[in-house]
């Protein structure tokens, strides 16, 4: 059996689909018990602030069924110390940028496919990121969560096998109501003005 490190990107499509399931009402639980252990891996990073993103994180929303968590440090954090530790706790390495000071990892992926739990870890300087206000629009705005929801549906036929442009079509939808939610939220994540997690 082939290692993931050694399939081509068509090999890993295959074997982690786009796969779209009802809420999972132990999501929160899932994402409280990574974000305990990330406070012990990361304890002497001083982390600004963990949340739990994505649509997941939007109760009664059809998901893929993977938990993403955005993870703040300080802006003067040093990304390859970061990534050892995580890579140490077994999360895998997806992406590093040292310029923009961000790392993506996951948890969960095996050469047999997905495991029971699915992680998605989004490792950023402290920042003002649209990942919150979308998250924040979804919860507080059911009809548009509803529409996020049928067009997801009605691309997972067409991009089950490819990820990349599954993410690429949802893109304009993404991008439109994040900006409407900083326009009526703005300033609610701006840094060291509030560090709320959720």
């Amino acid at each position: 059996m082939k290692e993931l490190k050694d399939m081509t990107i068509e090999e890993l499509w295959r074997l982690f689909p786009i796969v779209l399931e009802k809420h999972n009402t132990n999501y929160t639980a899932w994402y409280n018990e990574e974000k305990e252990k990330l406070a012990r891996v990361l304890r002497d990073l001083n982390i600004y602030r963990v949340n739990h993103i994505g649509s997941t994180a939007v109760k009664g929303l059809v998901a893929k069924p993977i938990v993403d968590i955005l993870l703040e440090l300080p802006e003067n954090y040093d990304v390859n110390i970061a990534a050892d530790l995580l890579q140490n706790d077994g999360w895998i390495l997806m992406r590093q940028d040292i310029a923009r000071k961000t790392i993506d990892l996951n948890k969960g992926y095996t050469p047999n496919g997905f495991a029971k739990k699915v992680y998605h870890l989004h490792v950023k300087p402290a920042g003002d990121w649209g990942e919150l206000y979308f998250r924040d629009f979804l919860r507080q705005n059911p009809d548009v969560a509803r529409q996020y929801e049928a067009l997801k549906k009605s691309l997972l036929e067409q991009f089950k096998y490819n990820r990349d442009a599954y993410t690429e079509a949802k893109t304009a939808f993404i991008t439109g109501n994040t900006e409407k939610a900083r326009k009526e939220y703005a300033g609610r994540y701006a840094p060291y003005l509030n560090s709320v997690s959720n």
